[in-house]
């Protein structure tokens, strides 16, 4: 189906068979019976992009089917979004028309939303932004009680805040999540809240400190961080260092390190290939930690030779991917060492061939 296409009603059979196929996918690494975590079925996606189309005196939001790229489908409810969102669209469309201030050269229109029912609102536009328009947009920003990003080329300006503050809940305790605009953030809501549950339990399982790969804003190691006496947390990305290390002082959790240090990196640094000036503000030495665990939510294409390298030194170790094929082709290439004790299927993209995927590998 195409983003915008869903189908309520047949939901169930749709993640079922979904499922079905990827364990069978799976069939020859003999995994233990996947739990499987089904989304609802309408209203879960955090975030929504359209282009916004000018007709005459009408402006829509639209999509494009990738086999006919050059003609528009107009998105008058995108039923995946969260509620707030779908309420926010057409009321919006409708302020915009009457104000050429506002909706001149606007190019696209982005909402990130949440479950507490925070809205963020990006408009971008393929002209400079000046005063005029801060002014029309902080009324427009006043009208609906959201914070308001507008972007062109080599600018942005920002009303109220280029963020908004998610909570989930884990084993009983209320996270809270700032959620940056233009970031990576798990789409799903509740399949996210499902997914931290999920890989806190197994947490609980594990010994020594952890080591987390790709920790982005944080999302996994804020709840994980309550299973070990130790976190040393690594992510590339600027904005995710910094969207992290906020989230863990927002949650007082005290006893995790952020270090901004590619995966690659942290194999060499592990290896001793290579020293890290950035491991230097580490309170310890890197040698001195317990590093018993690591936890890996890596891009699609999975773990690099160097990498699974690395992670082949832990007893224990957490995996969530995106990608079924590559998930598969690292847990072959770990076979001589680890073997698969748990398995979760997660629906995080409803409707389509896509599904999250996480395992708990124990050395043999």
């Amino acid at each position: 189906m195409l983003p915008w296409q869903t189908d309520p009603e047949n939901y169930a059979h749709l993640f079922a068979q979904k499922c079905d196929d990827v364990e069978t996918s799976m069939h020859s690494l003999a995994l233990p019976e996947a739990e499987r975590f089904s989304s609802p079925s309408e209203s879960y996606r955090v975030r929504a992009e359209f282009r916004v189309w000018h007709d005459g005196d009408e402006i829509n939001y639209v999509m494009f089917d990738p086999a006919n790229p050059r003609t528009p489908v107009v998105i008058e409810d995108f039923v995946p979004a969260l509620a707030p969102i779908r309420t926010l669209m057409p009321r919006l469309l409708e302020y915009l028309k009457p104000r050429p201030v506002l909706r001149r050269k606007l190019f696209q229109a982005e909402f990130m939303a949440t479950t507490t029912g925070e809205l963020l609102v990006t408009l971008i536009y393929h002209r400079p932004l000046d005063d005029a328009w801060e002014e029309e947009a902080r009324v427009l920003a006043r009208e609906f009680a959201i914070s308001l990003v507008g972007r062109s080329r080599k600018q942005k300006r920002v009303i109220g805040q280029d963020f908004v503050v998610d909570e989930f809940f884990v084993d009983g305790r209320c996270y809270r999540y700032r959620q940056y605009e233009q970031s990576f953030v798990q789409p799903n809501a509740p399949i996210n809240e499902a997914m931290l549950n999920w890989a806190l339990r197994q947490g609980k399982s594990c010994s020594g400190d952890l080591l987390e790969l790709y920790c982005g804003n944080g999302n996994f190691t804020l709840p994980l961080a309550s299973s070990f006496s130790n976190v040393i947390a690594t992510e590339l990305s600027k904005s995710g260092t910094r969207a992290a290390l906020e989230n863990l002082r927002d949650n007082s959790v005290e006893n995790v390190e952020v270090v901004r240090l590619s995966a690659e990196e942290v194999s060499e640094a592990m290896s001793g290939v290579r020293e890290f000036r950035r491991l230097a503000a580490l309170p310890k030495p890197l040698a001195d930690y317990d590093l018993r665990t690591v936890f890996v939510d890596p891009p699609r294409a999975g773990l690099d030779p160097a990498t699974l390298d690395c992670v082949r030194q832990y007893e224990t170790m957490l995996y969530v991917s995106c990608n079924p094929k590559t998930l598969k082709s690292n847990i072959e290439a770990l076979a001589n060492s680890h073997g698969v004790t748990r398995y979760a299927l997660f629906d995080q993209f409803p409707y389509t061939a896509h599904i999250e995927s996480a395992v708990l590998l124990q050395r043999r």
